[in-house]
């Protein structure tokens, strides 16, 4: 049995994985491939084939559909994330970057860098909802935590896009610093976070507000590193909202931020081009991707210091954690 197993997924490497962990996938924009590992042992368990220029990666809440964005290939595909086997495929117009689920698991909102549009999947019936026309070169995609609210960031128009989930219309634009990447709500709903890579900036907006509004931006210093290499990409705000990580791509470095003050309070090593990050359910730990090293980082969140990096595939950009 476990021979002809086996043979169904000839161009997967399988090991046996802990039945208590969770699995971790990584895209490997330039491998073309998901690298998994498992959460407690912090081992390669598989590696399986994803299309080309894998970037974007997120699963289903019930951890049964794990969805990566193709870029290359114009799709997102779907995979099984316990076979590694690909499920089907979902249109997603050209060049899709990054995206993310409703909180129910449905729709898939999409941002193609290409088209300068959101695209709104149902990944039930794998239909094309809705696009919605954006700014140039959309980036980030996040859903506030009532569903009723996306974030689409523009990096050449500089804007957050406050688009209205029922009706698919932008409803709101605020301009931040130059070439936003990355939105994440705080799980209250009460902040939104966008970094904006090449402005050097994390601008906070109030969403308590009557209209959204900069509360404050963001900046950051480093010893010894220039300026213009401390460029913001991901951001991940534990659940509490006592913390906030930021990647800070080719500085190398994690900020933390006291999210009750928005103030730096440290800077934490890892990989070369930290790019996106990913907490483990319980946020016990947080996984950043290292582009030009080829390996994940993994920060203890609650002691704040990188514990261990692991080696992965060419060019680590995304990662998600199974629930």
């Amino acid at each position: 049995m476990l021979r002809s197993a086996l043979l169904l997924l000839p161009a997967v490497l399988m090991f046996a994985a802990p039945a208590k962990a969770n699995k971790v996938f990584v895209t490997n924009e330039r491998g073309n491939s998901v690298t998994v590992l498992d959460s407690e042992s912090w081992e390669v368990i598989a590696t399986f084939p994803a299309g080309n220029r894998p970037r974007g990666i997120t699963i289903s809440p019930d951890g049964k559909e794990l969805y990566v964005c193709a870029s290359d290939d114009d799709t997102v595909r779907v995979f099984d994330p316990g076979t590694y086997k690909e499920l089907h495929t979902l249109p997603s117009g050209p060049d899709p970057e990054l995206f993310a689920l409703d909180p129910s698991g449905n729709p898939l909102y999409i941002a193609n860098e290409d088209d300068n549009l959101v695209t709104v999947v149902d990944v039930k019936t794998r239909q094309v909802l809705a696009e919605v026309p954006v700014g140039v070169e959309p980036e980030g995609v996040a859903v506030s935590p009532d569903a009723k609210t996306i974030i689409n960031t523009s990096e050449t128009t500089n804007m957050a896009h406050f688009i209205d989930a029922s009706s698919y219309e932008i409803v709101h634009n605020v301009l931040v610093d130059q070439r936003p990447r990355y939105a994440e709500f705080t799980s209250d709903g009460k902040k939104l976070y966008v970094s904006s890579e090449i402005g050097g900036t994390v601008s906070v907006i109030d969403m308590a507000a009557t209209e959204p509004v900069i509360a404050k931006k963001i900046s950051f210093a480093v010893p010894g590193i220039l300026p213009e290499w401390l460029q913001p990409v991901g951001v991940k705000a534990t659940k509490d909202g006592s913390r906030i990580f930021v990647a800070l791509g080719p500085a190398n470095r994690v900020a933390v931020i006291d999210g009750a003050t928005d103030e730096v309070l440290d800077y934490l090593l890892v990989g070369q081009r930290v790019w996106q990050m990913a907490f483990t359910p319980n946020e016990e730990f947080l996984i950043t991707t290292n582009g030009n090293s080829n390996d994940i980082s993994i920060i203890d969140v609650k002691a704040e210091e990188v514990i261990r990096s692991v080696q992965v595939g060419e060019q680590p950009w995304g990662v998600v954690v199974a629930p």
